[in-house]
């Protein structure tokens, strides 16, 4: 399927992969595509490392299985920032990591050559916009920088519906105020 994109997260059980995955695919949605989001879980527990993954499409999506070959990987927990974040990226693809180091320390440590590998330092983010250190929403800005799968707009408006109930309307401010600063602070290298 050549209009395809795949995007591969990587994370810990209670840092949010899932919930950015499914934000991802839902904002699609609302954009007129044909989505996929679902996790792929080891032990479940909080702190065990888990991919998540989203499928983007113009067309129906009927492959069912886990993405080997992504466009982009994005790595919220730097620990995990090793040569197995990097397996099956595509040559051109985007490799985005959490992180204070630099995209050369980044492209050492995954042993990834090719394409653009994109950091961020989304914890400090959301420590400073949340108070807490939940990174996916920052991520999600910086993926949605370096890879324009949907406008921010209605991710936005995605954030805005599935959260002010559930957490009130400062923290979800919040989050979209994460998400607007890792959109600009992202460095691609």
């Amino acid at each position: 399927m050549e209009d395809l994109i795949e995007v591969r997260w990587h994370g810990r059980g209670g840092q949010g992969a899932k919930t950015a995955a499914q934000f991802l695919a839902e904002a699609a949605l609302d954009a007129g595509k044909f989505i996929q989001a679902f996790p792929e879980y080891g032990p479940e527990r909080a702190g065990a490392p888990i991919r998540t993954y989203t499928r983007i499409s113009t067309k129906p999506i009927n492959l069912h299985c886990s993405v080997a070959n992504p466009e982009y990987v994005v790595v919220i927990d730097p620990t995990l920032a090793t040569p197995a974040v990097a397996e099956g990226l595509a040559d051109d693809g985007v490799l985005l990591v959490n992180t204070k180091e630099p995209a050369d320390a980044v492209r050492r440590k995954t042993g990834f050559k090719g394409g653009k590998v994109a950091t961020v330092d989304a914890t400090q983010i959301s420590l400073d916009t949340l108070g807490r250190p939940m990174p996916n929403m920052p991520m999600l800005g910086a993926l949605l920088k370096v890879a324009p799968l949907v406008e921010l707009d209605v991710l936005y408006e995605k954030i805005k519906a599935k959260f002010l109930k559930k957490i009130g309307e400062e923290k979800t401010s919040a989050n979209i105020s994460g998400i607007k600063r890792a959109y600009q602070e992202v460095k691609v290298g």
